[in-house]
């Protein structure tokens, strides 16, 4: 496993720990030789999680949408930038360049690249690993949700048990380490026929 995608809000959020675990992901994935894939900008958690992985060496690609280069303000010093026309080259583009997923705190924008990336994995297109970095209990309300889908008969327990959930990047790097692969679940629609 050589790059990490981290999905992540481009502003920094209420709490200083949301920052502050950012950078400790962003220097930790560099210090283990892996390199990070984000959305490309230099503000948020997204500019602290680029500048902690830049400043210990690590490999930094971003991947930012034309429209958002100057709303996001596109980082100056990573290691490759694609600009990209679409939000949806951007989301295939970075899990086209990632071998595993973490997502930390972040808005709208943050949870459609997670769900994108977790629907994904639903119906086939990757198998790569994805793990929510639940900073200070931040996804306690959206696995509640997931639960109750699972409940409502939408999302099967064996998927849901794929997402893994990390309390904090020490964790997370311990689950990348062991070499972590997606649970094997076929993908939901594998056994349909074309008459289905």
């Amino acid at each position: 496993m050589t790059r990490v995608a981290v999905y992540c809000g481009a502003n920094p959020g209420a709490s200083p720990r949301f920052a502050e675990v950012a950078r400790e992901l962003g220097e930790g994935l560099a210090r283990n030789g892996m390199g990070v894939v984000y959305g490309g900008a230099s503000r948020g958690l997204m500019g602290a999680l680029a500048d902690a992985a830049l400043a210990a060496g690590g490999e930094v690609i971003g991947v930012l949408p034309r429209s958002l280069s100057h709303r996001e303000l596109a980082h100056q010093g990573l290691t490759e930038l694609h600009v990209v026309d679409t939000m949806h080259e951007r989301k295939a583009r970075i899990v086209d360049l990632a071998d595993a997923f973490a997502v930390l705190p972040g808005g709208i924008g943050t949870l459609d690249e997670f769900f994108e990336t977790f629907t994904w994995a639903q119906i086939g297109i990757h198998s790569k690993p994805i793990a929510l970095i639940d900073v200070d209990g931040f996804y306690q309300p959206l696995l509640a949700h997931l639960s109750n889908t699972v409940d409502a008969g939408f999302l099967s327990r064996e998927r849901l048990d794929t997402l893994s959930v990390c309390p904090d990047v020490k964790s997370f790097l311990t689950f990348l380490s062991m070499s972590a692969q997606a649970v094997a679940v076929p993908p939901r629609y594998a056994t349909l026929s074309a008459e289905s």
